[in-house]
């Protein structure tokens, strides 16, 4: 029995489709006649970015997709497409952190900070001389390399742990010169005793 082919099978057959001239887009052959009629009296094509959107629903696309941005900490009006960029990397009055001293103030004035604060001086634990800010990094790569090859920060220095020299004990006395001293005292000692005792009883037997 032969095989029949999918083109003579109803169920799989496709279905005849056209363009509607108003949106564009794919209606079936059937359907484009009611479709048409109502897409033209209720959809209406965004200028932007080509969206169809309902009629009364346009201002409002416009609006939340489309309407300039009105900046709060500049003034100025951006387009919305710019907003991201604009707040994050353009707005003069944007907030950043100094590199330095990491303390926030606008973007305006950061270079003119950072000109002030660059150039002030820390101490380098390492090397023991004041270095200005601005030189910090470059300082630590060409003067404090480690034989390994890497850099050597006076933090990394600072945070390791110092450990206090052993505290000198004094140098005990040697018992065995300490001992005849003493034993020498009671020798010199015994002998006045006995040469005084003498004396006395000679004077007595006068």
């Amino acid at each position: 029995m032969a095989a029949v082919g999918a083109d003579s099978d109803p169920a799989t057959a496709v279905p005849a489709v056209s363009t509607c001239a108003h949106c564009q887009r794919e209606i079936p052959s059937s359907n484009i006649d009611l479709h048409s009629v109502h897409c033209a009296r209720n959809l209406q094509k965004c200028q932007h970015c080509g969206e169809m959107v309902p009629r009364k629903l346009m201002d409002e696309h416009y609006d939340e997709n489309h309407a300039p941005m009105n900046c709060t900490l500049c003034k100025e009006t951006i387009d919305r497409e710019s907003w991201d960029l604009h707040k994050s990397e353009k707005c003069p009055q944007r907030m950043v952190a100094c590199e330095y001293c990491e303390f926030e103030l606008p973007a305006i004035d950061l270079n003119e900070h950072q000109d002030v604060c660059g150039n002030r001086t820390e101490h380098c634990q390492t090397c023991r001389k004041y270095i200005r800010l601005r030189e910090w990094i470059g300082h630590e790569m060409q003067c404090h390399t480690n034989s390994n090859g890497s850099a050597e920060t006076s933090r990394t220095i600072s945070e390791r742990e110092v450990r206090p020299p052993a505290p000198v004990r004094p140098a005990r006395p040697a018992h065995g010169s300490q001992h005849k001293r003493l034993l020498f005292t009671i020798a010199v000692t015994g002998i006045a005793v006995m040469v005084g005792s003498i004396l006395f009883q000679r004077d007595e037997s006068f």
